[in-house]
């Protein structure tokens, strides 16, 4: 395919407003603080769509989509899961994450914070926890550097070689220059353009069917199990529980964890939560029926499946352009990138800062300044990048693939140490490093061994998750208490939640 003028047009211009942003939060960013936390200044609106747009990535608008288009309803269970598990974020981690991270020294990072609530004087957790994140960020990162070479491999005719760099170019530099503040204004207007794309697409992709009913009786002529979530009885209940475990991951994604510990105060998270959960509640099924209607579209139009190119991927990216002018194909297609760039950029920044703040001037240069800090960080974002785009260099990837594997190393390794640190006084630093080893390394090995070699169909974060659970509960009790200054702090914070929130 080669791109029209009104599709360079429209491309050109959103990319230049991104990065016009991100030298706009240059001029704010005086600090390390201000780079890589925006100052803990955000308000709803854009706590809430910062979080939303950081979090749904490329894989919304291309991995969703194709799981749908290929697999029917029975994949929206991912959806369901999803929506149970960050409803449950927003109501049990964000309010109580942005108290106790101020409390723990004011905390600027996820290491950061587990050395400081736990008091760990020799840093083991600040080290295991950034090494965590440096590894899974990298396959995450990699996942939006093959959905932005898709893109760009679709409507520009390049070679995946070259969409590659192309794809991640502007996300790189004006993260590279703005930091979070950038990175936050920039997720607030993308999630405005995702989901715009994402209401408007479905209704024409639906009207352009026959209408509802013609659409669902295509969908059922190519195949009735696409209509049936349970396709049949053959998802079972293993494939049911390990689709809906993808709503655990959410406790413990560094970059949605991130903007609760930026919003400007407790008061500030009630009204996210209302606005992020409604924006991913209409984003995920606008979603779900471009790939699910998808099917009818094609099946009303025989011959135009060759715009898939063969990868099911692009189905968003193919309605786009079949059926809107160029204009407006140009704008949907945009949404495709702001959901790349919006969850790229806010990655490429957590492993900027746990390389800065947690390795850097946790052990290598404990005095240096704000200014060498924010140089630093600046050049990690750059180092991360070209390691990701390393990783991506795969013309095969998929990108639901790669996300998958780093959701769960996240969530297993991470969501029950935040889950338990927030609620549990007794928790202990040693079973918080219990509890981030076994997950992760549960969900590395399930991965290789349970799944590739055995094709295991349970998802590696089921394991992962409850066995870190475990892993924190029986070490912390075979463990001595927590220092009791750790223990009153834990009491305070609860206190100011009770009161509060």
């Amino acid at each position: 395919m080669t791109a029209s003028t009104p599709l360079l047009a429209t491309f050109a211009a959103y990319l230049l407003l991104m990065v016009g942003i991100g030298f706009w939060a240059w001029r704010s960013t005086r600090n390390f603080d201000d780079y890589i936390l925006g100052g803990r200044s955000l308000g709803s609106y854009v706590t809430a769509l910062s979080a939303g747009a950081s979090d749904m990535s490329g894989w919304l608008l291309l991995g969703l989509p194709g799981a749908l288009y290929l697999g029917g309803v029975s994949e929206g269970w991912i959806a369901v899961g999803l929506l149970l598990g960050a409803w449950a974020n927003w109501k049990f981690v964000a309010g109580p994450l942005r108290v106790y991270t101020e409390h723990a020294s004011n905390a600027l990072t996820l290491p950061d914070y587990f050395t400081n609530r736990f008091a760990d004087e020799h840093k083991l957790l600040r080290v295991i926890a950034a090494l965590v994140i440096l590894v899974f960020f990298a396959v995450y990162c990699a996942s939006g550097i093959v959905a932005g070479a898709r893109l760009f491999e679709s409507v520009f005719g390049l070679p995946y070689a070259q969409a590659l760099w192309w794809g991640a170019a502007a996300t790189i530099l004006y993260t590279l220059v703005g930091g979070f503040l950038a990175v936050s204004w920039t997720d607030t207007v993308q999630a405005t353009l995702m989901i715009f794309a994402l209401v408007l697409t479905p209704v024409v992709v639906i009207a352009g069917s026959g209408g509802l009913g013609a659409s669902l009786a295509l969908i059922e002529q190519v195949d009735p199990a696409k209509l049936d979530w349970f396709r049949g009885g053959a998802l079972g209940f293993v494939g049911i529980v390990s689709l809906l475990a993808w709503g655990l991951g959410y406790f413990g994604q560094p970059h949605v964890l991130a903007r609760f510990m930026a919003a400007d105060n407790l008061a500030t998270i009630p009204p996210a939560r209302r606005i992020g959960m409604t924006w991913m509640f209409l984003c995920l099924l606008g979603a779900m029926a471009v790939g699910l209607f998808g099917n009818a579209y094609f099946a009303a139009h025989p011959g135009l499946e060759a715009a898939l190119g063969g990868n099911p991927e692009r189905i968003f990216i193919a309605l786009a352009t079949l059926l809107f002018n160029p204009w407006v194909a140009g704008v949907l297609l945009s949404a495709i990138l702001a959901a790349i760039m919006s969850t790229l950029s806010c990655q490429l920044l957590v492993c900027s800062s746990a390389l800065t703040e947690d390795l850097y001037r946790g052990f290598l240069r404990p005095l240096a300044s704000q200014r060498e800090l924010v140089w630093v960080g600046r050049a990690m974002v750059l180092a991360v990048a070209l390691l990701a785009i390393w990783i991506a260099r795969d013309p095969d990837s998929r990108v639901l693939g790669l996300v998958s594997y780093a959701w769960a190393g996240f969530g297993a390794a991470f969501g029950p140490v935040v889950l338990l640190s927030l609620s549990w006084k007794r928790m202990t630093r040693n079973g918080a490093l219990a509890g981030m080893l076994v997950g992760a390394i549960v969900v590395i090995a399930w991965k290789e061994i349970a799944v590739g070699q055995y094709g295991s169909g349970l998802y590696e974060m089921v394991p992962g998750f409850f066995g870190a659970v475990l892993a924190i509960i029986g070490v912390s009790l075979l463990d001595r208490p927590p220092p009791g200054h750790v223990q009153r702090t834990h009491d305070q914070v609860r206190a100011e939640l009770s009161a509060g929130y």
